[in-house]
């Protein structure tokens, strides 16, 4: 078991993906056809032995709160485990900050009887045994520890996200932005392990600083003051900050390597289960390089494309390049490529909808065409 209880974070004001975020929180975007973005955080904490975990949520919370139930389906420990959902506070969003937040369930916080915190975002997708990286920050007597992960395609990807600026010793001096400035950058993958103490210092702290402070800018003004220490990733990461990296994160793991590097027998992915039959497709359909949800109705080509849960491809349909979340029906000889078609979409009369790969269109939910 872990000696640290966990908090899944709610995304920073510089992740916004547009439309989707319309109608939920990023933490429960559909991703890969059966699993949120949120399974993949809490995966690691519940593979790593993080029993107790707070969820915070900051609009829109229907969705997420659906999918997360009691939380039994991530395997956490039914006894000694609980999982809290806690709401994000602040009149506006320039006010909703995770200090905010903190600060208004820091009841909650003082109440846990773990000596040490993980927090980490539900934007970064990864694969990270917790346990081993808190032991690497005990055995360091570090204040802080940072996960990164050093890129070579800073300049452009990870645009936005926090760039951790390291000396020799891979000691934090500084917290920066990604601007595509630089090929290569250390990128924070804003996964914080720390004292559960300190932790309620820094956000009492930040509060008394700034009404908007987050969490990331405390821990840079105190670069100087703290021993803050990065630890680098090794592994497939991906950011979700705006709608493009949604659409290229589901177009990358269509990639069998990256699917290994990501998906291990030993640390399984959970999610929340449904009961219904396996897809179903029509004989002389194509269908190849592609992630088929169950409950599908296959009757057209599909082709590099995510489906799912539950989707309808019509006969003579061609989908391309696309992701199609749970519900969607594509009409009779409808061609899309390159398209991100909301839950419950249907396609039925625009018979082509092309984009160009570095600009993917979307179909808002419960639209029709």
């Amino acid at each position: 078991m872990c000696n640290a209880f966990g908090i899944v974070n709610y995304e920073g004001p510089d992740v916004f993906v547009k439309g989707m975020q319309d109608y939920r929180p990023l933490s429960a975007f559909s991703f890969l056809g059966r699993y949120r973005l949120v399974d993949f955080p809490l995966s690691n904490m519940s593979n790593s032995g993080v029993n107790h975990i707070k969820v915070f949520v900051k609009s829109n919370p229907r969705s997420l709160i659906e999918h997360l139930g009691t939380g039994r389906h991530y395997n956490i420990n039914s006894k000694r485990g609980k999982m809290h959902i806690l709401p994000s506070y602040g009149v506006n969003d320039l006010y909703s900050t995770d200090i905010n937040s903190f600060m208004n369930n820091m009841l909650a916080i003082e109440n846990v009887n773990y000596p040490y915190v993980i927090i980490t975002p539900p934007h970064m997708i990864y694969r990270q045994d917790f346990s081993d990286l808190l032991d690497t920050h005990v055995e360091s007597g570090a204040d802080i520890t940072v996960l990164y992960q050093n890129v070579d395609n800073a300049k452009e990807a990870f645009i936005n996200c926090d760039v951790l600026n390291l000396n020799k010793q891979k000691g934090v001096l500084s917290i920066d932005k990604n601007r595509g400035n630089y090929k290569s950058r250390a990128i924070s993958l804003e996964t914080y392990v720390l004292s559960k103490e300190l932790f309620m210092d820094l956000v009492k702290k930040a509060a008394n600083v700034s009404s908007l402070y987050w969490f990331r800018d405390i821990v840079n003004d105190e670069c100087t003051e703290l021993d803050i220490r990065g630890v680098a990733h090794r592994g497939y990461v991906a950011c979700i900050n705006d709608f493009r990296s949604y659409f290229n994160a589901n177009m990358d793991l269509l990639d069998y390597d990256r699917v290994l590097d990501l998906f291990k027998p030993d640390w399984p992915i959970y999610t929340r289960t449904n009961d219904s039959c396996p897809a179903q497709y029509y004989s002389g359909v194509e269908v190849k390089q592609s992630m088929v949800s169950n409950g599908c109705l296959i009757e057209g080509d599909v082709v590099n494309s995510v489906i799912g849960r539950g989707c309808v491809i019509k006969k003579g349909a061609v989908v391309k390049n696309s992701v199609i979340l749970p519900g969607a029906v594509i009409g009779e000889d409808v061609h899309i490529e390159n398209v991100v078609v909301d839950k419950q979409a249907r396609i039925l009369r625009k018979k082509e909808i092309l984009a160009q790969p570095d600009k993917p269109m979307y179909v808002k939910r419960n639209d029709k065409i």
